[in-house]
């Protein structure tokens, strides 16, 4: 078959007959990534998150809505585009309402915003915090709010949930059997909440800390003055 050259050659390359011919391939970058320029679709998927002090009668909810990016491809993922925070409490509905849109917008904004987590939660009341369900120790409400926002990352998938090492737990999970066979207790591993009189971790602010063997050790996060 006879190929007639409409344009002039501007360059060659000497092939060997047995060598196959390599094509150029241009693959079109179409990953779409979180910034401000994104426009909010018409349907979002929220999680609501209750957040209950004993500072006050009412809970606060916390709802996240997240944007899912390049779906239906390989690329897709799960990003946080707003939050709204709501009760029936309205003392603090002036720094709720400023803080809601200084977090919704940073979302927008894209890149990193894990960093948010650490932030929220080093703010610390003056008053004095308080210990969530479980004995963790919550600095301020913001803090809780920086903890509620870290749970949802870890379940989309942006921060990557710390879990103790398997064998470390076994240990933890014996420790804490011994503890409270020894103290009489009643068994409670399979509930949330850490053995009665257990201290402050210093680490995880978690009431979980033991004395064993003349060894203050964490339940929670494995914590040991004994290394």
């Amino acid at each position: 078959m006879t190929i007639k050259l409409e344009q002039k050659i501007t360059g060659y390359e000497v092939v060997s007959k047995n060598e196959p011919v390599a094509v150029e391939e241009k693959e079109e970058n179409n990953i779409i990534q979180m910034h401000e320029k994104v426009a909010r679709p018409e349907m979002l998927f929220g999680s609501t998150y209750k957040i209950k002090t004993p500072q006050s009668d009412y809970a606060l909810y916390v709802t996240i809505n997240d944007m899912i990016l390049n779906k239906d491809t390989a690329h897709e993922i799960r990003r946080p585009f707003e939050v709204f925070i709501n009760s029936k409490n309205m003392d603090h509905y002036q720094w709720i309402v400023a803080l809601t849109l200084i977090i919704s917008a940073v979302f927008r904004k894209g890149g990193d915003v894990t960093f948010l987590v650490e932030e929220l939660r080093s703010v610390f009341d003056p008053s004095g915090g308080y210990f969530k369900r479980g004995g963790k120790f919550m600095p301020s409400l913001v803090a809780e709010i920086g903890d509620v926002i870290c749970d949802h990352m870890v379940m989309i998938g942006m921060i990557k949930e710390q879990k103790l090492d398997e064998n470390v737990q076994n240990i933890l999970d014996a420790k804490r059997e011994e503890f409270e066979r020894n103290m009489g207790l009643k068994d409670s591993r399979h509930t949330s909440e850490f053995p009665v009189g257990a201290q402050l971790c210093k680490k995880c602010h978690t009431k979980a800390a033991i004395m064993m063997d003349g060894c203050l050790t964490c339940l929670n996060c494995g914590e040991s003055k004994c290394g």
